[in-house]
């Protein structure tokens, strides 16, 4: 580990997600201000399992290829590494390989030929049924112990990252990290660790950052913020001059995405703020000083994603007056309708397990609870039918057969039949599979390079193969 003789350790976190819109000047900006380097989270699993499933981005290749040429032709010019995590949105290694390779194209048509450290943490399925039956994979709640079906279920399982990867590969010389799954955190607080940087300012500095302006008064008012990690602390400020941080924006990021906003679990320890304190040093900077960093068992949360079957949708929207006035029993009566005709209209022994749902957007259908007494009649309604089903073909044939009540189900029988809109012809949508996450766990380990091997394109432009990296 490198030691710092500078006061502060700058370094500029551009954008909460790769792919999200980096500004150029907000970027020059920091290097006036005195960044060493760039670090962006990339990815997330807040869209759902589907992406680490399926090896895909959510954000466009477009998209992520104009923030990497903006921070690639950065990166050269001030002679910085730059840093990213949960590559690819999931960071499985087909995520990683797909920014890889976008990154690859952006140095050709750059001229450049950086060493790029690709961190792979994606998990053989046997290595995990291994460290199971040795006891050390517990579940978080609200799961269970881990299954040996759940692992094979499994399309792709990543470990996330802390920050001893990324610490070794700045040792070694990477001028550009790509790694897959990591903390948020992580991606952030390893630059000013290998510094020589307190872990506690560090990893507060990492969570305060994670999501860029977020943690600014305006959490529109540009993308990125420069983040001076010291001794005793550190400094936040957005890079856009005419936003600013306040003790409370940057104070309140604390509760983000995180239970307990006085402590944060993380790979090998916890970071405590219980006595951190957050004050104004100028109008648009906050300095934070007391935080701690308590050192804890090593351990990396394990993401699993698995496909489920298959989902065919349909939407109406009602005004129906008799339906407005009676929405709960209008979706029980047109459920229980549905249903029926299902089972009238399918041999039995071609259903199979299936699931049909209504759900009433502009009345209840985040929270799928009964509104409290007096919630007023809304104007309107949005009713999305999903079946769900072992096929597509089997959901598309559930989805024919209950159109018709779908469209016309009256809320009062013996009534003139009523006429829902529907949004779009044909009115059923195949959706495709569903994905689901099937791990929630960690799996603790005596070495935080266990689970984890790093991959070297050197500046000759030729792959080497993957190697052990010791810490």
């Amino acid at each position: 580990m490198k030691q710092d003789s500078e006061h502060s350790i700058k370094v500029i976190v551009p954008c909460g997600s790769l792919g999200a819109g980096v500004r150029e000047e907000e970027i020059e900006r920091g290097f006036r201000l005195g960044a060493r380097a760039i670090a962006t989270d990339a990815g997330s699993t807040d869209s759902g399992a589907a992406y680490l499933a399926l090896g895909k981005s959510k954000n466009s290749r477009g998209a992520v290829k104009r923030d990497l040429k903006i921070l690639m032709r950065a990166r050269a010019g001030h002679g910085v590494p730059l840093i990213v995590g949960t590559s690819g949105q999931a960071g499985g290694d087909l995520n990683l390989a797909w920014t890889r390779d976008i990154v690859l194209e952006v140095a050709d048509e750059l001229g450049q030929s950086p060493r790029i450290a690709l961190i792979h943490c994606e998990q053989d399925k046997a290595t995990l049924k291994r460290l199971n039956a040795e006891g050390r994979i517990a579940p978080l709640p609200p799961l269970g112990d881990l299954e040996d079906d759940t692992i094979d279920a499994c399309e792709h399982i990543v470990a996330a990252l802390g920050v001893e990867p990324f610490v070794a590969a700045l040792e070694q010389g990477a001028d550009i990290i790509l790694a897959g799954r990591a903390t948020d955190t992580a991606v952030i607080a390893a630059f000013p660790i290998w510094k020589g940087a307190p872990w506690g300012p560090a990893w507060h500095a990492g969570k305060i950052a994670e999501c860029g302006v977020q943690c600014a008064e305006d959490s529109t008012g540009g993308s990125g913020v420069l983040i001076s990690v010291d001794a005793d602390g550190f400094q936040v400020e957005p890079l856009d001059p005419a936003n600013r941080c306040t003790p409370n924006s940057v104070s309140g990021h604390m509760l983000y995405e995180n239970s307990d906003p006085f402590r944060l679990t993380e790979p090998g320890g916890v970071l405590n703020v219980t006595e951190a304190q957050y004050r104004s040093v100028d109008e648009r900077t906050v300095r934070v000083t007391g935080s701690r960093w308590e050192k804890h068992p090593y351990t990396m949360k394990l993401e699993g994603a698995a496909a489920g079957p298959y989902q065919t949708i349909m939407l109406v929207g009602i005004q129906d007056p008799d339906v407005l006035a009676d929405i709960e029993g209008f979706h029980d009566r047109l459920l229980a309708a549905l249903y029926q005709r299902t089972r009238q209209s399918i041999a039995e022994e071609e259903l199979g397990e299936f699931h049909i749902s209504l759900r009433m957007y502009g009345w209840n259908a985040v929270t799928g609870t009964t509104p409290p007494p007096g919630t007023p009649t809304p104007p309107e309604l949005g009713m999305l039918f999903v079946a769900t089903a072992d096929t597509q073909e089997l959901a598309n044939t559930i989805a024919h057969a209950c159109n018709p009540y779908f469209f016309h189900y009256p809320s009062i029988l013996g009534k003139e039949l009523p006429s829902y809109g529907f949004a779009f012809s044909p009115a059923d949508i195949p959706r495709g599979r569903v994905y689901e996450f099937k791990l929630n766990h960690v799996v603790k380990l005596d070495d935080p390079f266990e689970l984890i091997t790093t991959e070297w394109v050197g500046r000759s432009g030729a792959h080497q193969p993957e190697e052990k990296v010791d810490a």
